[in-house]
């Protein structure tokens, strides 16, 4: 357990800065005035801010930065942050050194504050103690303000050639974090640093609407990455000595074998965030430098967004409607990982969920629990697969059956001997588009003539990022012909129109959310006549097109023009060449 923090009185008295008395006074004049104890000092005189200042950096083993010294004040950097940043938090950058972004702050228990700068800096930070008035006066006047205190010239400055906290401070940090690695301590007491750090993961990567946290061991460090809106970041870089303690922390919440490192396990994680119960899906997979660690997070009102808020387009929204209130066939959505597709299905599975209507599923795994659906989860371990779930789901009299994947030509057959005899089925499949799935079953192995006859619809999907409400409208010089050519929109169009990105607090980068772009392929005559045929997938791509289908870029080109997102993004989610 990690060695608990000498109280700041303590470290004064310690000093010989104040005595007993004095420090009794300053406790007493805290408790009536809700200041904190250094300030409640300085308020009646007994000392002054950098002493204070001073042994607050003692008392967090930080470094201590006199702002008034020349040589530091050049080493600020005014173009790293925000002017408004700087002034909301009152924080200066000095620059970088060994991939780390120093930070003057005056307040060491602003965590919240630092884990924001890690995120917008997009890089780790190293924070110093500074006095808030030095801090403010050069925020304001592009000054430090007046010179040191007399008594106090010779604190360490950052020019000094060494680290500013004493070795001996250094030291006792790095023997407490490596008695936290002590595996009956580290992975279970609360109070254990790596406890803290793995809860602190957890619920940040939540608050920042992430969709997977990735933990991957590196030859020199641990790097942690957010998946979000689709995009990968890099969030920090934890210490190569804390690998083994975070990663049994985690298997162990997962209920994995953390003596097991040689082969890949599966678990779940449940904790309450803000009192709402949250589930990460863990994946652990061994890798060159330790095992890699996914936690991909599963909330509760993720699948229940409404069909409108998926992205549709009226005349998609309308064909979807009709297809999934049929009586029998199968209605696959097509995609590659992380397009939407589960969220679709169950989006389709909430709206047909109904007294009326009995539900079943196979999923692997079972990762949203509905109320009123029937979900079974697939256990290969003891011969419960796809398959056997298919073939004892049918004896259940269901109208509507969801199969997590068609991934073999077993499952496919059963799922289409179920469209034929009645059912309505649900499933989704790997391909790059909605045509392509034809060619896709076919080359499984199954019979083109059932796949001709079975299938309903097709639609494949893709999540593209939102544009936040800071967008403008871009300039002339502002639009990129590449990406308009892409999405088939002139110049003389997209001017007026088309919005760029604007980077803001609330949305890095100026995005912030996803919808989906469809493309929706409904079987017809013709289509089915090609896939009998065993036609490649241009041929009835052409077929889908003069039947009305709306490619992806083409659903895309509409959002565009209505101000939800960029060219850019269309192209790059879209897959266009």
């Amino acid at each position: 357990m990690a060695r608990s923090r000498k109280k700041l009185g303590q470290i004064l008295v310690a000093q010989g800065a104040i005595n007993a008395e004095q420090a009794d006074q300053g406790l007493k004049h805290s408790k009536e005035t809700g200041k904190r104890f250094g300030e409640a000092l300085v308020d009646l005189g007994i000392l002054d801010e950098m002493q204070v200042v001073k042994a607050l950096a003692a008392q967090y083993g930080m470094k201590y930065v006199d702002l008034t010294n020349e040589r530091i004040s050049k080493l600020i950097d005014d173009d790293a942050l925000d002017k408004a940043v700087m002034k909301k938090h009152l924080v200066l950058a000095l620059g970088k050194s060994g991939g780390k972004m120093r930070l003057a702050i005056h307040d060491p228990m602003d965590l919240e504050m630092l884990d924001n700068l890690r995120f917008r800096l997009n890089m780790d930070v190293e924070p110093m103690l500074a006095t808030k008035s030095q801090i403010r006066n050069y925020i304001d006047s592009g000054s430090a303000g007046s010179p040191a205190v007399p008594g106090v010239s010779n604190a360490p400055s950052m020019t000094d050639g060494g680290s500013l906290v004493t070795d001996s401070i250094d030291r006792s940090i790095d023997r407490s974090l490596d008695r936290s690695m002590d595996r009956s301590i580290d992975v279970s007491s609360e109070d254990s640093p790596v406890v803290k750090l793995v809860n602190r993961i957890l619920e940040e990567a939540v608050g920042n609407r992430t969709s997977d946290i990735h933990i991957e061991p590196m030859a020199d460090r641990v790097r942690l990455r957010y998946r979000i809106d689709g995009v990968c970041i890099e969030r920090d870089n934890l210490p190569k000595r804390m690998q083994n303690a975070v990663l049994s922390r985690l298997k162990l919440m997962a209920g994995m074998n953390i003596a097991e490192k040689r082969v890949p396990q599966d678990g779940r994680i449940k904790i309450y965030v803000d009192e709402v119960g949250i589930d990460f899906r863990v994946s652990a997979c061994p890798a060159y430098h330790g095992e890699s660690v996914v936690l991909r997070i599963l909330r509760p009102d993720a699948v229940r967004i409404g069909l409108v808020n998926l992205g549709f387009e009226p005349e998609n929204l309308e064909t979807f409607n009709r297809v999934i209130r049929r009586p029998n066939g199968i209605f696959l959505v097509t995609g590659p990982t992380g397009s939407g597709k589960t969220t679709t299905l169950y989006s389709a599975l909430d709206v047909l969920n109904r007294p009326d209507k009995k539900i079943i599923t196979a999923e692997d795994p079972v990762e949203y629990n509905f109320d009123g659906i029937n979900q079974c989860q697939v256990r290969e371990n003891i011969g419960f697969g796809f398959p056997e779930i298919l073939r004892s789901m049918l004896r259940q009299a269901p109208n509507v059956i969801l199969v997590g994947e068609i991934r073999d030509k077993e499952v496919g057959e059963i799922a289409i001997q179920a469209a034929l005899t009645g059912h309505l089925v649900f499933s989704t499949l790997h391909t790059n588009d909605a045509p392509s799935a034809m060619t896709r079953l076919i080359d499984m192995g199954i019979k083109p003539f059932l796949v001709a006859s079975s299938i309903q619809a097709v639609m494949a999907q893709r999540l593209i990022r939102v544009l936040y409400k800071s967008k403008r409208l871009a300039t002339e010089e502002e639009l990129d012909h590449k990406y308009l050519n892409l999405i088939d929109l002139s110049a003389e169009d997209a001017l007026g129109k088309v919005y760029t990105a604007v980077s803001c607090d609330e949305a890095p980068g100026g995005y912030k959310g996803r919808k989906a772009i469809f493309e929706m392929m409904i079987m017809n005559a013709e289509i089915r006549e090609l896939a009998f045929q065993q036609a490649p997938a241009s041929k009835i791509r052409i077929a889908a097109v003069a039947a009305g289908m709306k490619e992806l870029v083409e659903d895309g080109r509409l959002k565009v023009l209505k101000g939800v997102t960029t060219p850019e993004e269309i192209a790059r989610v879209s897959q266009s060449e």
